[in-house]
């Protein structure tokens, strides 16, 4: 699609907008910076359909947000285009492919588990995981820590999560107050930012760009900001009366609103809080389950918080929660449940907050609470590279006794080879993941 450079392209029909969101959802590897990269080359290069400091805009008001930016942005993006149905189907269409993805995947891993060969693939699997959660703490440290105070903050989350273990949501809060208080006293230490700077590169001039005024639907209303917090909180009641009857999918829908509220910072981040709840508290999934979950959440595309949904699959399916000759219904019940509570809050504070974002365009006032947060999540995601460590090469270890029935030093190897693939030598996750699967397998041939 080429356009003259210096027309506006036509606005795309809703049938358009949607093909694309849809491609969007079968495509998005490689995290939010992936996703947000595919996103911007499309979008703002190539079609043209936003500007580039429209896109950055909205982008530097999803990196505000608890929960998944990218999905987020398409929620805000598709709304932008064409309203609220816009931003539904936006936001739904890029989740849906990895739901069904990894759904399937899911019933694979738990009907046929306890084959060798499956075993082995896990086997190698999991040390990789550990090389990918180091590599994102390194990766995220080496652009947030940028002095001291914030390597204290960094450092006070891994010592309040890994010594006396301080309930996720407390970190998160004092994080936010640090920056908040250090914003005011020390700002120097707290400037904030986005890595995602404006390209000087003209790309000719966009649909929705920076000098054109917001459309009729983005103007801020507060009847329209009342009626989205109403039907929100309809869907929310109304699923959570739906499964008043299911104790198992009840929890789940309360938990993963919670989890939802305080994804600050990514997946990664937001991950020890699901697994204190999911493996500790209610015993949906087992350590180890989680560990292959979010291998398989690695492989597929969407969002990496997309976990969630093997969660609720395996919980669902472990559970029985619609009987033992229903464990696949209950299994697509659990993931549905999961993926719904996760993602609604997304929808919610983009359809509620967009419009009084695009009214305004200014600076948002919240970088040093935010520049707070991101440094404690790197010392949150180096406690998880930790745990799964532990995990990985002591797999027979319990919390009483950490280091017993030996460790296993193919585990070992395999995560400090795979870290070095990622770090020195800059290979895709993706492809780490396939090699260290395939050293699994043929691991496990070779000994039977």
């Amino acid at each position: 699609m080429t356009h003259l450079h210096g027309d506006r392209p036509a606005h795309p029909t809703f049938g358009q907008a949607l093909l694309y969101w849809l491609k969007l959802g079968f495509i998005s590897f490689g995290g939010p910076a992936g996703q947000i990269a595919v996103m911007h080359a499309e979008l703002v290069e190539r079609r043209r359909w936003i500007g580039e400091r429209r896109f950055l805009h909205a982008l530097n008001y999803c990196m505000l947000l608890p929960g998944p930016e990218a999905q987020q942005l398409t929620v805000y993006l598709g709304w932008l285009m064409h309203g609220t149905w816009g931003g539904v189907v936006a936001g739904t269409l890029f989740v849906l492919p990895s739901y069904f993805i990894l759904a399937a995947l899911t019933w694979v891993y738990l009907a046929f588990g306890d084959v060798a060969l499956v075993q082995g693939v896990f086997a190698g699997i999991k040390p990789a995981v550990v090389a990918v959660v180091a590599f994102a703490a390194w990766r995220i440290g080496s652009r947030a820590l940028r002095n001291g105070v914030l390597w204290t903050i960094a450092a006070l989350a891994f010592a309040g999560l890994t010594l006396f273990d301080l309930p996720f949501p407390l970190i998160v809060l004092a994080a936010a107050l640090a920056g908040a208080i250090g914003g005011r006293i020390a700002p120097a230490h707290f400037a904030g930012g986005t890595s995602h700077r404006a390209d000087s590169t003209a790309h000719g001039p966009a649909l929705h760009d920076d000098d054109t005024p917001p459309p009729a639907h983005a103007r801020f209303s507060v009847a329209r900001l009342l009626a989205v917090l109403l039907v929100a909180l309809g869907l929310w009641a109304a699923a959570m009366a739906l499964l008043a009857g299911q104790t198992v999918l009840r929890d789940m829908g309360a938990f993963f609103t919670k989890a939802a509220l305080l994804t600050f910072g990514g997946a990664y981040a937001v991950l020890p809080y699901v697994y204190q709840g999911a493996v500790e508290t209610h015993g949906w999934l087992s350590g180890a389950q989680m560990m292959d979950g979010l291998a398989l959440g690695e492989t597929t595309p969407g969002p990496l918080i997309m976990v969630v949904a093997f969660v609720g699959f395996v919980g669902a399916w472990t559970q029985a929660v619609l009987g033992p000759d229903a464990l696949l219904a209950a299994g697509l019940a659990g993931a549905g449940v999961a993926t719904f509570f996760t993602f609604l809050p997304s929808f919610v504070f983009i359809l509620a907050g967009a419009p009084l974002v695009e009214s305004t365009r200014g600076n948002l006032k919240f970088t040093a609470p935010l520049t707070g947060i991101t440094a404690a999540v790197v010392g949150v995601i180096l406690n998880l590279a930790l745990f799964f460590g532990w995990h990985a090469v002591w797999p027979h270890a319990t919390a009483a006794a950490p280091f017993s029935g030996g460790a296993d030093p193919f585990a070992a190897l395999v995560a400090a080879a795979a870290f070095v693939a990622l770090w020195r030598h800059g290979l895709g996750i993706m492809t780490v993941i396939a090699v260290c699967a395939l050293l699994g397998l043929a691991r496990s041939l070779l000994i039977g």
